[in-house]
């Protein structure tokens, strides 16, 4: 099987083929120019990850909500899991830059952290 992505390892957004074995074990990867393309290439078949973003409500903040980041990238798969925990979530001001809002989201190993103030 093959597998066409566009590396966004760096600025040079190299057009990556990928082939896979029919248990999804990556065999080759071409046109990368250099080596990150091709560890990007690796995961992204294998395990891809993603930084997940969103907000929180906040009570008696200056801000009705927080914007909200994982400190770790995440599983794909574990996004909208995430999500639903995230949604449901109330913290009470104040909230600060930094602060860490859930530990350890959906046995992840990522910290759900503030990334402003409210």
């Amino acid at each position: 099987m093959k597998k066409d992505l566009i590396c966004v390892s760096c600025p040079l957004g190299c057009m990556l083929s990928v082939e896979l074995s029919e248990k999804g074990e990556v065999i080759s990867v071409t046109g990368n120019t250099c080596p990150r393309g091709k560890k990007y290439a690796e995961d992204e078949c294998t395990n891809p990850v993603r930084m997940l973003t969103s907000t929180v409500k906040v009570n008696g903040g200056k801000l009705a909500v927080v914007p909200v980041k994982t400190s770790v990238p995440i599983p794909k798969g574990k996004m909208f899991d995430c999500m639903k925990v995230i949604n449901n979530e109330v913290v009470d001001a104040p909230v600060r830059m930094g602060d860490v809002i859930i530990c350890n989201i959906c046995d992840t190993g990522a910290d759900i952290v503030a990334t402003n103030e409210a």
